[in-house]
C-alpha cells in the first residue's frame, strides 16, 4: 500500500504538521510529491484541499483507522520537490504554517483552460478530394461540399498546410458533426496545439552587439571563472546609476543558457517590467517570459507551464517569480536589491533576497545581488567577505554623473517663496520646456503625514530612547500625541517647536494630484503625466505611461518612488525632488538608509544619454549626511556613517531583530498576551526586549495590534526565539483566542 503525508490547507498553527492518508490503487501514479489533492478531514469528513509532502509505504497509524484521499486533483499544478524543501526552510526561517509557506511558493496552484489552435488538413491527394467533392454534390451533401471546397481553395504549394478550424467553421457555417463525418472517411484530419498566452506579444528578438566596458568585462569575467570553475558564489554588483548592470547580467545569463542551465531575473516593482522585458526579449527572443501580479490566470498558468516544460530558459519578475519551477536554475538575479518590496508583506514575512541566496544553494547555481544604493545587509556582508563585491564606478556609454543642487526650503520660506518649487527649480523646468528636453518631478511621499516638522528651522520631533521620528496620533481630528513605535516613549502634542520656538509646526501633508495641479498652473505650456497607484490601475497602466513618456509624448512625469526605479529615459535632463527629507521621518531605523536609496535612485535618472543632467533637490535638512551623500552619489560615506548609528544602537546588519506581533479582536487581550511574552522573554540575558507598545497601526479591520522588538547579536538566536514562542502559544489554551505574527529584520 501507499501512503501520502499531507499537509492541510487550513492556515491554523494546531493543524500544521502532514497528516497520513492511504493514496487509492487508482491514483497512485499521479501521487507524487507535491501534488494537489482532496481528503476528508476532521470529524465530519468535510472535504478540503491539502499538499502532498511525502509519499512511504509504511503506515503510521492503525490502517482501519487510516482515511482515503479522496482524489488527486487533475487540474492541480505540482511542485518541484526542492519548492517544498525551501518551503520548510521558510517556515523555519520566518514563522507562519507550512501551508502559507506552500502557497508563497507556489504563485500558480490552479490549472486553468488551456488555449488551443486547431487546424484541418486533407489527408488525401488533391485530386481524389475534387473527387470525393463531385460526388458529394449529385448527393446534395452541400455542408461536406463547402469544407471540401474551402481546402481546395488553398493555393496548391500550400495544399498539405490545411486551414483554420474555427474559421472554417465560421466561413462555410457548418457543424462540428460535419467536420467529425468527413474525418471517419479518411478525407481530413483535425489537430490541435497549445497556444501560449504572451504576456508582451508586440516585443520582437532585436540582436545587437554591445561591447562591455572595462569594469562591465571585469565583472562578467569574475562571475563566469567562478562559475566554469564550479565556485557558486553571491556576487554584490555595486554599480553607480547608468553604470550598465542590466548588461552585466545579460552577459552572464548568456554564458549560462549556453551551458543548458536557466536563470530568474528578479524586478521590484511591475512599473519595471516594460523596459527590463524589452531589453531581455531584445537579446533572447522568446526564450523569455515574464511573471506578475497583473498578468491573467491563464497568462500566468501558461507562464508557469512553460518554465516547467523547460520552453523557456530566463524568468523575469518582482517577488513570485523567485520560485519558478526551472529544473536546471544556474543563476538567480536581484536587481535593485535593496528595495523594500522583496519583503513580503503577508506571512511568512520572508525576504525575497535571503530565499534565493537559499534556493541557489539548494539547487548549486550563483546569485548576482545589484543595485546603485545596496543594502546595508548586503553590504555588510561584502564587506566581511560573505559576499563578492563587484563594483562599476563609471556611467556607461561615456555619460557622466549628473550635477546636483541643494535647496535649503527654510531660506525659499524666509523670502517668502510659499511655492512647492523653489525658484531655482521653477526656472530649470521653463529652460526644459523651451530646450524640449524633459522633466522627472519626484514627491518622495514615503511616510506621509507620518512625523511632525517645524517649517522654519527643520527640526522633527523624535524619540530620545531609539533615533526614529515620534508618529503623530489623533484625537477627534486633531493631532493629540506623538508616540515611539518601537519602546512605546510618548509626549503630548507640542504647540510650539522645541527648538526655535516657531508656531509653524504640524505634520506634513502633499499628494501627487496635488502636484501635478501645480505644475499644470504654473506651466501651462507643459505636457503632463502623473504616475501613481490610481493612474497605473489595469493590467498595462504601468506600461503605457511609461511607453508614451519614453516616446517624448509628455514634457514632465510627475510621481513617486514608483519613477525613480530604474527606468532609463534619454530625454530627461532635470529632476526635482520636492520634498526630501520626507522619508526621513518615518519611526523606522532605516529611515536614513531609504531616504539615501530614493534620492541617489531619483538623481540617477537624469542625464543617462549624452545631455548633461541636472538634479534639484529641495529639502528643510540640507545638512543631513543621508542627504549630502545622495547629493554627492557618495554610496560609501554614507554607509560608514550609518553604520556607526547601526552599531550605537544595536541594529541590523550589525545585530538582528525580531518582531513579534500580537493580534486580537479584544485590546486588553492583546496587551496582556504582549505584556506577558515581553515579560517571558526579558527573563534571558543574551537578547534586548522593547516594548511593548502599539503597533504602527494600532487597529486594522476591528483587530487590535501590539508589538515587541528583541534584538540579538545571532539570527539563530532570534529563530530560537520564535520556536519557543510558536510551541508556548501552540500548547496555551489561554491564548487561543489571539494570534501572533513574526518579522525579521524588517
Amino acid at each position: 500500500m501507499l501512503f501520502a503525508d499531507v499537509i492541510v490547507d487550513i492556515s491554523v498553527k494546531s493543524l500544521d504538521r502532514p497528516f497520513q492518508y492511504i493514496v487509492p490503487e487508482e491514483y497512485q501514479d499521479v501521487a507524487v510529491v507535491g501534488a494537489q489533492v482532496l481528503i476528508p478531514f476532521g470529524q465530519g469528513d468535510r472535504q478540503r484541499q491539502g499538499y502532498i509532502v511525502g509519499l512511504s509505504t509504511e503506515p503510521n497509524y492503525d490502517i482501519q483507522k487510516t482515511k482515503q484521499i479522496i482524489c488527486v486533483e487533475k487540474q492541480g499544478v505540482v511542485a518541484e520537490s526542492h519548492l517544498l524543501s525551501l518551503a520548510y526552510w521558510i517556515k523555519e526561517h520566518y514563522g507562519g504554517t507550512m501551508n502559507d509557506a506552500i502557497k508563497a511558493v507556489m504563485p500558480v496552484r490552479r490549472e486553468v483552460q488551456e488555449k488551443l489552435v486547431r487546424r484541418v488538413y486533407p489527408v488525401v491527394e488533391r485530386g481524389e478530394l475534387l473527387a470525393q467533392k463531385e460526388e458529394m454534390e449529385r448527393k446534395h451533401q452541400v455542408a461536406r461540399v463547402r469544407v471540401l471546397d474551402a481546402l481546395l481553395s488553398v493555393e496548391v504549394s500550400h495544399y498539405r498546410d490545411g486551414v483554420d478550424y474555427d474559421m472554417l467553421i465560421r466561413q462555410c457555417k457548418v457543424t462540428k458533426a460535419v467536420l467529425r463525418g468527413l474525418v471517419e472517411r479518411g478525407l481530413i484530419q483535425i489537430a490541435a496545439r497549445q497556444l501560449y498566452r504572451n504576456p508582451y506579444p508586440n516585443i520582437e528578438s532585436q540582436k545587437t552587439d554591445i561591447t562591455l566596458n572595462e569594469e562591465q568585462q571585469s565583472a562578467v569575467q569574475r562571475v563566469l571563472w567562478d562559475y566554469q570553475a564550479g565556485r557558486r558564489y553571491v556576487y554584490l554588483l555595486h554599480g553607480v546609476t547608468g553604470s550598465g548592470k542590466t548588461e552585466v547580467y545579460m552577459q552572464c545569463i548568456q554564458s549560462v543558457i549556453r551551458q543548458g542551465q536557466q536563470a530568474i531575473v528578479l524586478i521590484p516593482e511591475i512599473a519595471l517590467t516594460y523596459q527590463t522585458v524589452n531589453r531581455f526579449y531584445e537579446r533572447f527572443g522568446d526564450r523569455v517570459s515574464v511573471m506578475h501580479s497583473r498578468l491573467s490566470a491563464g497568462e500566468r498558468f501558461d507562464q508557469y507551464t512553460r518554465a516547467k516544460n523547460g520552453e523557456i530558459d530566463i524568468m523575469i519578475g518582482p517577488r513570485s517569480a523567485l520560485f519558478t519551477p526551472f529544473r536546471q536554475l544556474g543563476l538567480i538575479i536581484v536587481d535593485e536589491e535593496h528595495e523594500t518590496s522583496y519583503q513580503s508583506e503577508m506571512p511568512p514575512k520572508y525576504h525575497a533576497r535571503e530565499v534565493a541566496v537559499q534556493r541557489a544553494k539548494m539547487l548549486g547555481a550563483s546569485v548576482i545581488l545589484g543595485s546603485a544604493t545596496p543594502s546595508m545587509e548586503a553590504y555588510y556582508r561584502a564587506s566581511t567577505g560573505e559576499y563578492q563585491l563587484l563594483e562599476l564606478k563609471k556611467r556607461a556609454g561615456g555619460a557622466v554623473l549628473p550635477s546636483v543642487e541643494i535647496v535649503d526650503l527654510r531660506q525659499e520660506l524666509e523670502e517668502k517663496n510659499h511655492s512647492i518649487f523653489s525658484r531655482s527649480l521653477a526656472d530649470k523646468i521653463r529652460q526644459r520646456l523651451k530646450r524640449r528636453e524633459q522633466t522627472i518631478l519626484f514627491l518622495n511621499r514615503r511616510g506621509y503625514a507620518g512625523f511632525v516638522s517645524c517649517r522654519k528651522c527643520g527640526e522633527v520631533i523624535g524619540c530620545s530612547h531609539c533615533s526614529v521620528a515620534l508618529k503623530p496620533h489623533l484625537y477627534r481630528g486633531q493631532v493629540d500625541r506623538l508616540v515611539c513605535h518601537y519602546c512605546g516613549y510618548q509626549i503630548r502634542m507640542p504647540r510650539a517647536c522645541p527648538k526655535c520656538g516657531s508656531r509653524y509646526i504640524g505634520t506634513f501633508g502633499l499628494g501627487t494630484e496635488q502636484v501635478e495641479e501645480m505644475v499644470r498652473n504654473q506651466f501651462p505650456e507643459a505636457r503632463v503625466i502623473r504616475m501613481d497607484a490610481d493612474t497605473t490601475s489595469g493590467k498595462e497602466g504601468h506600461d503605457k505611461l511609461l511607453k508614451s513618456f519614453g516616446d517624448g509624448e509628455a514634457d514632465i512625469l510627475v510621481g513617486t518612488q514608483m519613477i525613480v526605479k530604474g527606468h532609463d529615459f534619454p530625454g530627461v535632463t532635470l529632476v526635482g525632488i520636492l520634498a526630501a527629507d520626507l522619508s526621513l521621518n518615518v519611526g523606522d531605523y532605516r529611515a536614513a538608509e531609504r531616504t539615501y536609496q530614493l534620492l541617489a535612485q531619483a538623481a540617477g535618472r537624469a542625464g543617462r544619454a549624452d545631455k548633461p543632467g541636472e538634479v534639484v533637490l529641495q529639502t528643510y535638512q540640507p545638512e543631513h549626511y543621508s542627504i549630502v551623500c545622495a547629493a554627492k552619489q557618495d554610496y560609501l560615506s554614507f554607509y560608514e556613517e550609518e553604520l556607526l548609528m547601526r552599531r550605537m544602537l544595536q541594529y541590523p546588519p550589525v545585530s538582528n531583530i525580531l518582531g513579534v506581533l500580537v493580534l486580537s479582536e479584544q485590546k486588553q487581550r492583546s496587551e496582556a498576551l504582549a505584556g506577558y511574552l515581553a515579560e517571558q522573554m526579558r527573563k534571558a540575558e543574551d537578547i534586548t526586549v522593547l516594548g511593548p507598545t502599539e503597533a504602527s497601526i494600532g487597529k486594522l479591520r476591528d483587530v487590535y495590534r501590539m508589538v515587541i522588538y528583541v534584538k540579538a547579536e545571532e539570527y539563530d538566536r532570534l529563530c530560537q526565539i520564535k520556536n519557543e514562542l510558536e510551541t508556548y502559544l501552540d500548547n496555551s489554551e489561554r491564548w487561543k483566542d489571539c494570534r501572533v505574527l513574526f518579522d525579521f529584520n524588517n
